[in-house]
């Protein structure tokens, strides 16, 4: 993410040196252009640790089937509550 925003960042000055700007627009443009870097990569930031989250969310409730089914599948099996075999 830092090397695309350092690229984009050197387009976006390489495009404003070639224009016939004063300074003051030129420095003006890069602290526009910064901000507006610095927002996409926060929002990027959000995306990917809600993608993060969700993931573990979902792995989490996976876990929790398994196991219900399992001990489901142990009671449908004969084994009692205390663990010994019914049969």
């Amino acid at each position: 993410m830092k090397l695309t925003s350092t690229l984009a960042i050197a387009l976006a000055l390489g495009s404003l040196a070639a224009c016939n700007k004063s300074a003051n627009e030129q420095v003006a443009d890069n602290i526009e252009a910064n901000a507006e870097n610095t927002a996409d990569t926060m929002e990027a930031n959000v995306d990917n640790a809600a993608d993060m989250m969700q993931a573990n969310t979902e792995n989490a409730a996976d876990a929790v089937r398994n196991q219900g089914e399992q001990q489901a599948d142990q009671v449908r099996n004969g084994a009692d509550a205390d663990g010994n075999s019914a049969n």
